[in-house]
C-alpha cells in the first residue's frame, strides 16, 4: 500500500478544467509559503519597532529562506504533507508549524517567532499574501481582456446585426455595441478586484484581538506600531484594527472576485449562443473537439468560462455567511469554512480570466452570419421603428395587421409600398415609396446611438493601451 506521502494531491483539476495551468498561486504549497513567510515578517516588524536584535532576525530570515515581501519564503524546507497532518488535532496549521520552526532556530532567535501572535493572525495574513498574488494575475487577465475587447469594439463599430431578447430577434444594434457592452463590464470588474487588492490587510491582534500580549511585551506605543510594521514587511495595507470577527477584507475581496467572473462569464454566454451551428456569428479561435462528433468546433473556452460562472455565486454566499456567523473575538467553524470557500473562488477567477483573455483575443467574427441572421425576418426587425414612423398616419392597428401579414409570410416591404397612406408620406418627404419603404427598413438605420455608446466605451488613448 502507498503511504500518505506517496499520495497524489486530490485536486489536480481533473475536474475543474478551467483552473487547469492557472491556480500555482493558490495551492497548498502557495499557502504554506505564505504562512512561513507572515511568521518571518513578524521577525521583521518586531525589528522594525526597535525590538528583536538583528543577529535573531538574520537567524530566522536565512534559516526559513526570506526573499523579500513579494517572493516570500519559498525554500523554508516545511514538509507540507507532514504539516497537514498534523494540523487536524488543534484545527489550523499554525500550531505544529511554530512548533517546527521554533526548532529549527536557536535560543535568541527562538523566541521571536511567532511572539505574541495568535493562529489566526498568521492564517489571515498569509490568506490576504496568497491572494495579493492571485489578484495582481486576475487584474492582468483582465487588462488583456480590456485591449482586446477595445479592439474588437472599434474595428465593429458600424457591423449591424440582430440583438436579441428572450431569445427573440429584437431591433438591430451593432457587434460593436455588444463588445463595447463586454468591455464596460471588464474594466469596472478589474477596477474592482484592483481596490479589494490595495485594501488587503494584514491580521495582528493577538488572542483576543486586544493587543495585549503585544503590549505586554513592548508597551503600548510599541504594540499600536507592530501592525503596520508587519503590514510593511508583506507589502499589504495597515489595519485600522484587528479583524478576526470583522471579515470585511474576505468578503469585499469575494464580490470583487465574483463580479470578475460574472463578466467574462457573460461574454462566454453570448459567445456560446452565437456559435451555435444555426446562429454561426462568433467562433472561438481555436475551438475543442468531440470524442464521438469529429465535425463539432465546440466553444471550449466558453463553456469552461461558463462553468465558473455558475460556481461562483456560491461561494461569494458562503464567504458572507461564514463572516457574518463569525461569533465572539475568535470564530468556530464559520473562520474555517473560509478557506477552502476563498482559495477555490480566486482559483476559479485564476483560470476563467484566464481563458476569457485568450477567448476575446482569438474571437473571430463571421460578418457573412450576422448580416444573413439580420435579414432573416424580411424587415420585421425594425417593427417598432415602423410603429413609431407610420402609426401618427396610419395608426396603430394598420401597421400591427400589416407587420402580422408580413410575418404570416408576405412581403414587408411590398405591403407597405402598396399602401395609400406611406405613398402619401413618400411625397411629402419628395421620395418614392420603394425609396422611402427601403429607408425606412434598413437595420442600419435604427441602430440609436450605439455608434456613440462604443466610441465613449471605447476612448482610450494608445498609451493607456499598452
Amino acid at each position: 500500500m502507498p503511504s500518505d506521502r506517496d499520495r497524489p494531491p486530490l485536486d489536480e483539476g481533473l475536474l475543474s478544467p478551467v483552473t487547469v495551468g492557472h491556480d500555482e498561486t493558490v495551492t497548498d504549497a502557495a499557502y504554506l509559503d505564505a504562512l512561513v513567510t507572515a511568521e518571518v515578517a513578524l521577525a521583521r516588524a518586531y525589528r522594525e519597532v526597535g525590538l528583536a536584535p538583528d543577529e535573531a532576525v538574520d537567524e530566522i530570515e536565512t534559516e526559513f529562506g526570506w526573499q523579500g515581501a513579494l517572493r516570500g519564503c519559498r525554500d523554508h524546507g516545511v514538509d507540507g504533507t507532514a504539516l497537514a497532518a498534523s494540523a487536524v488535532a488543534g484545527g489550523n496549521p499554525v500550531i505544529p508549524l511554530v512548533v517546527r520552526l521554533r526548532e529549527r532556530v536557536g535560543a535568541d532567535a527562538r523566541v521571536w517567532v511567532h511572539r505574541g501572535a495568535t493562529s489566526q493572525d498568521i492564517v489571515d495574513t498569509a490568506a490576504m499574501v496568497v491572494a495579493r498574488a492571485a489578484t495582481s494575475r486576475i487584474v492582468a487577465a483582465l487588462v488583456h481582456a480590456e485591449v482586446s475587447l477595445r479592439s474588437l469594439a472599434r474595428s465593429r463599430r458600424d457591423e449591424v446585426a440582430a440583438a436579441r431578447t428572450l431569445t427573440q430577434h429584437a431591433v438591430p444594434t451593432t457587434v460593436g455595441l455588444r463588445a463595447a457592452g463586454w468591455l464596460r463590464a471588464v474594466e469596472r470588474a478589474k477596477e474592482r478586484v484592483e481596490e479589494a487588492q490595495q485594501r488587503l490587510p494584514a491580521q495582528l491582534g493577538g488572542a483576543a484581538g486586544t493587543l495585549a500580549s503585544f503590549t505586554e511585551i513592548a508597551g503600548p506605543e510599541a504594540a499600536a506600531a507592530l501592525p503596520a510594521a508587519f503590514a510593511h514587511e508583506l507589502g499589504l495595507a495597515a489595519p485600522d484594527a484587528p479583524w478576526h470577527t470583522s471579515r470585511w477584507p474576505v468578503t469585499e475581496l469575494g464580490d470583487a472576485l465574483v463580479q470578475a467572473i460574472d463578466a467574462v462569464g457573460k461574454i462566454a454566454t453570448d459567445v456560446a449562443t452565437l456559435s451555435r451551428t444555426e446562429v454561426g456569428e462568433l467562433a472561438e479561435g481555436a475551438g475543442g473537439g468531440s470524442s464521438a462528433m469529429p465535425q463539432k468546433r465546440n466553444p471550449a473556452a466558453s463553456v469552461l468560462i461558463r462553468s465558473a460562472a455558475l460556481r461562483a455565486p456560491q461561494l461569494g454566499v458562503t464567504l458572507h455567511l461564514a463572516s457574518a456567523l463569525a461569533a465572539d473575538e475568535r470564530p468556530d467553524g464559520a473562520w474555517h469554512a473560509e478557506w477552502p470557500t476563498l482559495r477555490e473562488l480566486l482559483r476559479l477567477a485564476l483560470g476563467a480570466t484566464a481563458h476569457a483573455a485568450s477567448l476575446v483575443a482569438g474571437l473571430h467574427v463571421d460578418t457573412a452570419a450576422v448580416a444573413r441572421n439580420l435579414e432573416a425576418t424580411g424587415g420585421l426587425i425594425v417593427s417598432e421603428r415602423l410603429s413609431i414612423v407610420l402609426g401618427p398616419a396610419l395608426g396603430a392597428a394598420r401597421v400591427s395587421e400589416l407587420v402580422t401579414e408580413a410575418a404570416a409570410g408576405g412581403d414587408l416591404a411590398g405591403l407597405l409600398a402598396a399602401s395609400p397612406d406611406v405613398a402619401a408620406i413618400a411625397r411629402e418627404r419628395d421620395t418614392t415609396p420603394e425609396a422611402f419603404v427601403a429607408d425606412l427598413l434598413d437595420p442600419a438605420r435604427y441602430t440609436g446611438i450605439a455608434g456613440r455608446l462604443v466610441d465613449e466605451a471605447a476612448a482610450r488613448t494608445a498609451e493607456e493601451d499598452a
